[in-house]
């Protein structure tokens, strides 16, 4: 029987107990792992990112190495972020994994890594060495998930008959189909344009930054960093993940992450802590369902933002301009006399004029004082008079008889 197969997670074992991965001590795990199990064939697997985050003292003995057939590294670009690279090595060749990750988003793919002899964890321990032990992979959300899809296949033609449909509307109108696919795609946007393309410019994935932890998530954790806001998922914490972020991040500490994946439709970035990075041309599910959340809120929280304003400025009233002091007005200057004209004599000044007459009574007035006083008089004539008696009416004339 040929000697087993083995293929080794060079990135896993380099940073086991470690901030940022030694390509020496993945030298001594290889060579451990090989002197306790001589005859075997080994392969090692690093992601692209790994000469970029390894000492920069150590990285010609990488290039030495790679060169020489030692070290392989998937394609840039791979899907899977170099773990469906190291699986489908151990898939073609029956090998065995040597790692202590789970690989939990490749169980529906993979499931002969549950079979017993299939995947191998290694740990070093001070004063001994590495200690090489049997495992068995660790299920969880991902895992589930990933179990789930794999066992529908149905979707899948779904999914041609959905990109069929859209090729059609595009061809039949399309502008309404790439605002109906881009509003569907892309709700919201979790950064603004220019410093996500400073960002993506002067940080590909792969590189080191420093940033601040400044929210939690359900799922991971949001992150400052350079005028951006990243995420990083709790796969990104450990192996296992933890439950919380608030198990390996503080809010407001600063910490070094790695740029993972860029998230480019809803301007994301996806960080991970620098021991457990896995750089991939795409963002991992949970950042992406954390992005279109983050999105849509920044989204209302702007809408809420313009009502408030344009309320204020309805109402708010522009303040009246005050009035500055008036200036004083200058007294009048007395005119001048007139000079006498050439050959003229001034004119005598006029006599001032007499006073005004007592002012006379009103014509009205004057009349009823009068009126008043002849009734008075004629009052005064009847009273001394005698009364006379009224003269009696002539008598009446009798009928005559008219003779018969």
């Amino acid at each position: 029987m040929a000697p087993p197969h083995v293929v080794v997670d060079g990135s896993n074992l380099a940073t086991e107990g470690r901030t940022l991965p030694s390509l020496a001590q993945l030298d001594e795990a290889v060579e451990a792992f090989a002197a306790e199990h001589p005859g075997v064939t080994i392969t090692v697997v690093v992601d692209a990112s790994f000469p970029h985050r390894i000492d920069p003292g150590e990285r010609d003995a990488y290039e030495a190495e790679a060169a020489s057939g030692a070290i392989v590294s998937p394609p840039a670009g791979a899907i899977g972020r170099g773990d469906g690279f190291l699986l489908q090595i151990a898939d073609r060749t029956h090998g065995v994994v040597l790692s202590n990750d789970s690989f939990q988003e490749f169980h529906g793919t993979y499931d002969w890594l549950f079979d017993p002899g299939r995947l191998v964890g290694a740990k070093p321990v001070p004063g001994v060495g590495w200690i090489f032990s049997l495992r068995t992979p660790v299920r969880g959300e991902r895992s589930r998930r990933a179990v789930k899809e794999a066992a529908e296949p149905v979707k899948t033609p779904r999914r041609v008959a959905e990109a069929i449909r859209e090729a059609s509307a595009d061809a039949l109108a399309p502008d309404a189909a790439k605002r109906r696919r881009r509003a569907k795609a892309a709700p919201g946007a979790v950064n603004d344009p220019d410093p996500f393309v400073r960002f993506v410019a002067t940080h590909p994935p792969g590189t080191e930054v420093e940033g601040r932890v400044d929210a939690y998530a359900s799922h991971g954790a949001f992150v400052e960093v350079d005028g951006v806001r990243a995420y990083v998922p709790l796969a990104a914490l450990g192996e296992p993940p933890p439950a919380s972020a608030r198990e390996a991040l503080q809010k407001g500490e600063a910490r070094r992450f790695v740029v993972q994946a860029v998230d480019a439709p809803r301007r994301g970035v996806e960080l991970a802590l620098p021991e457990f990075a896995h750089v991939s041309g795409a963002p991992s599910p949970e950042t992406v369902e954390a992005g279109i959340r983050e999105g849509s809120e920044r989204t209302k929280r702007r809408r809420r933002q313009r009502k408030a304003a344009k309320e204020r400025a309805r109402t708010a009233k522009a303040p009246r301009k005050a009035k500055g002091p008036g200036k004083a007005k200058e007294p009048r200057k007395a005119k001048a006399p007139r000079r006498a004209a050439a050959g003229r004599s001034p004119k005598a000044e006029k006599p001032a004029r007499p006073a005004k007459k007592a002012e006379k009574p009103p014509k009205k007035a004057a009349q009823k004082v009068a009126n008043r006083t002849k009734r008075a008089a004629a009052t005064e004539v009847a009273k001394e008079q005698p009364v006379q008696a009224p003269p009696e009416p002539p008598a009446r004339p009798g009928k005559r008889r008219r003779p018969r």
